[in-house]
């Protein structure tokens, strides 16, 4: 991030000042990343699945539920808006996906209102070079690299593109941001980079190497949507819950189970004017905490960009 890379900071709607983000583990992420010894953790750790996996297994077996207090604790997550009584998670991953109560995730239910798909860390990339995204720090990548796919990836070329960085604190299931049509689907096996902004500033390819899956939905005013999950070390799985191909706005499309996860959503040029605050404190390379549903942006057409 800007100006100390030691600092995680963010910025939360409708807040004046910057945040520092409390990060879970963050000894352990800056070991294997700015120790001397981050090459041998980047070829064991990131480069195969097997340390995610059995931490996947923990984390879903009961000797995980012994976690979940002291997570809470730490993070100060609010437990008035679990749908379900913190007493009743057996493992952490139960906690992890839980579901909360609707009333605490309110949304425009507008059609021409775009709303945020998840609780979490939002940089926008408008108006992307070609396919070529250019992040503040990290490597650039380009879309049909991100897809796996060159057809899909041309129909987005100079669009724009939403990344959405979940962290442990957050509600982790995802949801469509409108309503539209799936027209297709595709999982791509990687690695399991840490997508942290420690991992990211280091300037390793995470999105276009790390295990990803993504559907291309048919959004009607809002043109098409590449929907992109990306898996990072420790997720034990990225679980898609859609039951239809046709879908509503603030469907569920699915969970992550534990670990840094991320949403990679890219979307066609010339259909979006996005909310005031999210352009501003991406152009200068910060993030935006949202919660899902909070209107993220208006269809091109309307008279005016939606006002946060």
């Amino acid at each position: 991030m800007p100006e100390n890379d030691s600092i995680i900071y963010f910025y939360r709607r409708g807040d004046a000042d910057r945040q520092a983000e409390t990060v879970l583990g963050e000894s352990a992420v800056r070991r294997a990343y700015e120790s001397p010894l981050s090459n041998l953790f980047e070829g064991v750790i990131f480069y195969n699945s097997i340390i995610s996996k059995l931490f996947g297994l923990y984390c879903d077996s009961p000797l995980s539920s012994r976690r979940i207090q002291p997570t809470i604790d730490t993070l100060a997550i609010d437990e008035s808006e679990f749908l379900d009584k913190t007493q009743s998670f057996t493992t952490f991953n139960d906690f992890f996906y839980r579901r909360l109560r609707p009333e605490s995730r309110p949304y425009d239910p507008a059609p021409e209102h775009l709303a945020a798909p998840a609780d979490g860390r939002y940089l926008l990339y408008p108006n992307i070079s070609g396919q070529t995204v250019v992040p503040i720090k990290g490597s650039k990548y380009r879309l049909d690299t991100l897809l796996a796919d060159s057809a899909n990836a041309i129909d987005f070329n100079g669009g724009d593109v939403l990344v959405v960085r979940l962290c442990p604190a957050d509600y982790h299931r995802f949801h469509f941001p409108c309503a539209g049509r799936i027209v297709g689907r595709k999982d791509i096996p990687g690695r399991y980079h840490s997508v942290n902004p420690i991992a990211l500033a280091k300037g390793i390819d995470i999105f276009p190497t790390n295990k990803r899956a993504w559907a291309r939905v048919e959004c009607g005013d809002f043109g098409d949507l590449i929907y992109m999950e990306v898996g990072a070390f420790g997720v034990g799985g990225i679980v898609d819950t859609t039951e239809s191909c046709e879908v509503r706005k603030m469907d569920e499309k699915g969970y992550f189970k534990f670990g840094g996860s991320t949403l990679v959503l890219v979307f066609q040029p010339g259909y979006v004017n996005w909310a005031d605050d999210l352009v501003a404190h991406s152009a200068e390379g910060y993030e935006t905490l949202l919660k899902v549903g909070e209107t993220i942006g208006s269809l091109f057409s309307a008279e005016s960009a939606t006002s946060p």
